[in-house]
């Protein structure tokens, strides 16, 4: 008679361990656990690890449960700002983002509670390749680098968004805070950062009275997945 397999639990990621991830890896909730040497090129860097809060009124919730994934997406984005150094609104006009991961439902059932976040830096539909480490870098001489620039004007055939460090040909100038809530429409959020947008690229233009100027402004979907702030944008 063959012997019952008992599920085996994952090792518990570890804080500063590197990774080679997809773009695609980066946006499920589950992740390959592999790390490579920080020294080598890779494109995340695990900067927590927590415990998941899976038990409410004496039950236990699954690991895919929509308040345990509400948790670990509200717990990673809330605590890059200070390893990166720099506030909220400052991580905004960068490229670097938090990502999080769960474990899968077999390692849940083999006793794994823990949570992993990793900032990953986006470049367009792929992420930029990393070689040194970013735990305060948006306080270092290298923030420049992950600021956020764009391949064209935003709205125009080609946009995309890169890092500062890659060609472009416009830059994120400042954000366009807008009010929580349900999402107030395209032509709401539209008006919204006209005269901010058009101050803001007046103000770094040699000549304030030629000059141009973007904004690039959340889609309902964006909005749903939290980003209730516009971005303005001049040539760079």
């Amino acid at each position: 008679m063959p012997r019952p397999t008992h599920a085996v639990a994952a090792p518990e990621p570890r804080a500063g361990a590197c990774h080679t991830l997809t773009y695609q890896q980066a946006l499920a909730s589950t992740a390959p656990s592999a790390e490579v040497p920080c020294t080598r090129t890779h494109t995340a860097q695990t900067y927590a690890v927590g415990r998941i809060d899976d038990v409410v009124d004496g039950h236990l919730l699954a690991v895919d449960s929509t308040r345990v994934q509400h948790q670990v997406a509200s717990s990673c984005p809330a605590s890059l700002p200070g390893y990166l150094g720099r506030s909220a609104d400052a991580l905004r006009l960068t490229m670097l983002r938090a990502v999080w991961f769960t474990p899968t439902l077999d390692q849940a059932a083999a006793g794994a509670r823990w949570y992993r976040c990793d900032v990953v830096v986006l470049s367009g539909s792929t992420l930029a390749p990393l070689t040194a480490p970013l735990k305060g870098v948006l306080s270092s001489p290298r923030a420049g680098q992950y600021a956020m620039c764009g391949t064209a004007k935003p709205g125009a055939p080609g946009f995309q968004r890169v890092p500062c460090s890659a060609p472009h040909t416009w830059k994120a100038l400042s954000v366009v805070p807008l009010a929580a809530g349900p999402y107030p429409g395209q032509q709401a959020v539209q008006a919204a950062g006209t005269a901010q947008c058009q101050q803001a690229a007046a103000n770094t233009a040699p000549n304030a009275l030629d000059y141009q100027w973007g904004y690039d402004w959340p889609s309902a979907q964006q909005w749903a997945a939290g980003q209730t702030y516009g971005v303005c944008w001049a040539p760079s």
